[in-house]
């Protein structure tokens, strides 16, 4: 398996959320890493139809410019009872005229689709987070890691920790919601640990056991 030289990285992200999840998980190894913005690095158009190619395209942009490997997540909000919707385009439907993002819109829109689909009751309501990690290296290599958290929407929202659809989204297995969860309590994945709760950490949970021998 080819070497991250140095241990050096760049997560290749603008999202200040996503940023500090993934600094946390990757604080423990030793990792210097800096972010795509740091770099004063563009954000690429996400023109792919996949989490995998959407994190392709983030991480071999930042890996092709700062000359070091790269990792960029790509994820998302799938609703069974929407088709998958919003998927791939979680971040869009955030997306105002201006470029700027309004997650509690998105939320809403969310609720409304549900609604008119009569998904009322918490087994109507079920969903996923998904993760795709891609690490990518200047030439383009790539390999990718997956994590998926499984649960169920509710409505109103209920807190105001973590970032996105996390004030809707309750975890299998308990009853706050992500945005009711501190950061250790969603992503607090440790070495060693055999369990992870959110979609990043299971994804960085593999990435870990694969690249990190943890």
């Amino acid at each position: 398996m080819r070497e991250i030289d140095n241990r050096r990285i760049v997560v290749a992200t603008h999202n200040t959320g996503k940023l500090r999840e993934m600094a946390n998980l990757m604080a423990p190894f030793g990792f210097e890493t800096t972010s795509a913005a740091e770099h004063d690095l563009p954000e690429p158009e996400e023109t792919g139809t996949t989490f995998e190619e959407n994190a392709y395209i983030k991480a071999h942009a930042a890996a092709h410019a700062t000359g070091l490997p790269a990792l960029a997540d790509d994820s998302g909000l799938c609703v069974d009872a929407l088709d998958g919707a919003p998927g791939v385009y979680t971040a869009d439907w955030a997306t105002l005229a201006d470029g700027t993002r309004d997650f509690g819109i998105a939320m809403e829109k969310v609720e409304e689709l549900l609604r008119a689909k009569g998904a009322l009751k918490p087994e109507d309501r079920r969903g996923r987070f998904v993760a795709v990690l891609c690490l990518c290296f200047p030439d383009g290599e790539a390999e990718y890691y997956r994590g998926e958290a499984e649960g169920t929407l509710v409505w109103p929202p209920r807190g105001s920790l973590g970032f996105g659809y996390d004030p809707v989204f309750v975890p299998d297995g308990h009853r706050i919601t992500f945005g009711e969860m501190s950061a250790e309590e969603k992503h607090g994945w440790k070495p060693g640990d055999e369990k992870a709760l959110s979609h990043r950490a299971r994804a960085f949970r593999e990435f870990a056991r694969a690249r990190l021998g943890v």
